[in-house]
């Protein structure tokens, strides 16, 4: 609730959101920000930039991946089983 009213969807606070929204709502903002990612505008538009970086720098012959052109990421936890083929 707190991303929907920094974001001022429904309300700018989340006493606002609580009263303005339905539980309905809240799950379907819920499911958009699981299959779309961040409702944060800089968040988003870091990824974008991060993502046409990485396709420009890998064209010229360099080996970068996106997530290592986006600071404010969190870092990806590495997996056992690719700890294991390393």
């Amino acid at each position: 609730m707190f991303e929907l009213a920094l974001n001022g969807i429904g309300g700018n606070s989340v006493h606002q959101v609580k009263t303005n929204l339905t539980m309905v709502e809240i799950k379907q903002w819920a499911e958009y920000r699981y299959r779309r990612g961040s409702l944060n505008v800089g968040r988003r538009v870091e990824q974008a930039v991060a993502n046409m970086m990485a396709i420009y720098i890998n064209s010229q012959g360099g080996d970068i991946e996106a997530l290592e052109l986006m600071p404010h990421e969190d870092d990806v936890i590495v997996s056992f089983e690719d700890q294991i083929n390393e």
